[in-house]
């Protein structure tokens, strides 16, 4: 599949259906409480940055945002890729895409909460193929059985 990514506002109907699809993906895998979202308005706040993949027909594919948080903290939010579409690496692209930026930045440390259980396998399986690793909970997520945490530290030189 032929895509491009660019960072987009999320305030624009066909973002703002990506992030309705998530939601509704979300809704039955873990109770509400435990589902840390970012609405459209927050996604569009100068401190994240939306990346929108698009087909060759120029539809939505996927989403990913870099939300910054300190000089050194950055968190991967909001992930999503269309069903019919996982598997094609677009997630692993919109990821990269990510923590290039979030390196552009300078940021030393890039974070993210995702939910665990069967439905959160194949984010699991991108973020430790992609070099990031579990840890703990950070700023004010809870700690409980329905996240899992994972970090990438950016101090680490990138191979040639």
């Amino acid at each position: 599949m032929s895509i491009s990514i660019a960072i987009e506002t999320a305030l624009q109907d066909d973002v703002r259906g990506l992030v309705a699809q998530l939601n509704d993906h979300l809704l039955p895998l873990s109770p509400p409480d435990f589902q840390f979202k970012m609405t459209v308005e927050q996604m569009a706040g100068a401190d994240t940055s939306v990346f929108v993949a698009r087909d060759a027909a120029g539809r939505p594919a996927g989403m990913g945002a870099l939300k910054v948080h300190s000089a050194a903290l950055g968190e991967v939010k909001r992930m999503f890729t269309l069903p019919e579409i996982r598997g094609q690496r677009v997630g692993s692209a919109l990821l990269a895409e990510i923590v290039a930026l979030a390196r552009e930045k300078h940021l030393s440390m890039l974070m993210l909460e995702t939910g665990t259980g069967p439905g959160f396998d194949g984010a699991h399986r991108l973020y430790s193929r992609s070099g990031f690793v579990a840890r703990g909970p950070f700023l004010d997520y809870p700690d409980s059985a329905w996240s899992a945490f994972f970090e990438m530290s950016l101090s680490v030189p990138q191979p040639a």
